[in-house]
């Protein structure tokens, strides 16, 4: 009942450009965290280095440096989750009086189609990616907590049998946080750009192609891509 109340809410247009962000999303963040060897991605170069992280941090004395980088990265999480948690609440105070932002939208448009309830959809859409930011954002800090916890369980001493074995795990679970953190904010730059479908499915389809534009760039031809490529080159 409610998915035909949407669906008649919304013309083809507005549905084919609300699918294909929904799959661009997906296929982007699949490629990024699975990128072609030939072309890692910052993602994956960043894997890369933190598992060097926690080898060179076993032998590191003492570690109060390992523990405040790891307690900064709690803290982005941290702040990113909240911010998802507050955009989340001024959404929906939007759908709940939407009748300011049907006014606006008229404006933008120059036209009559919008409606409440096509409003209402709409800032849904965008507090879907939201919610999706919160959660990833929530598990990557609990993530970090283990990889805390994982780290004040590496032996002092580095010849101890556990030294190793302990600072990969600890290496692995840092990778899983730092994975689900960037899918986290990922899905903030998909419901900012969701945003635009208040100005109609041409504007969205232009903000898709800009934020993944913007990804792809960022992931694979940025400055920091380069030189964390070079890197890799020298201690491999």
């Amino acid at each position: 009942m409610i998915f035909d109340v949407i669906l008649s809410a919304l013309t083809p247009w507005d549905l084919m450009v609300v699918s294909f962000g929904l799959i661009a999303a997906l296929v982007m963040g699949h490629f990024i965290e699975n990128p072609p060897a030939r072309r890692p991605s910052v993602t994956a170069l960043m894997s890369f280095y933190r598992r060097a992280w926690m080898l060179t941090f076993v032998d590191r004395d003492p570690r109060i440096f390992d523990a405040q980088t790891l307690a900064s990265l709690r803290q982005s999480t941290a702040f990113f989750g909240s911010t998802a948690l507050i955009s989340i609440g001024g959404l929906l105070a939007m759908m709940g009086s939407p009748d300011r932002l049907v006014e606006l939208t008229h404006a933008l448009t120059q036209t009559q189609e919008a409606t409440s309830l096509k409003l209402q959809i709409k800032l849904a859409f965008a507090a879907l990616f939201l919610v999706y930011a919160f959660l990833k954002f929530v598990w990557s800090s609990r993530l970090f907590g283990y990889c805390a916890v994982l780290m004040a369980a590496v032996p002092n001493n580095p010849n101890h049998p556990q030294a190793i074995p302990r600072a990969i795990m600890a290496g692995e679970i840092n990778i899983r946080a730092a994975l689900s953190f960037n899918r986290g904010l990922r899905a903030m730059y998909f419901a900012l750009a969701s945003l635009a479908w208040l100005a109609g499915a041409p504007v969205l389809l232009a903000a898709f192609l800009v934020t993944l534009w913007m990804l792809w760039n960022r992931e694979f031809s940025s400055q920091a891509s380069t030189l964390l490529k070079s890197g890799t080159s020298a201690d491999s």
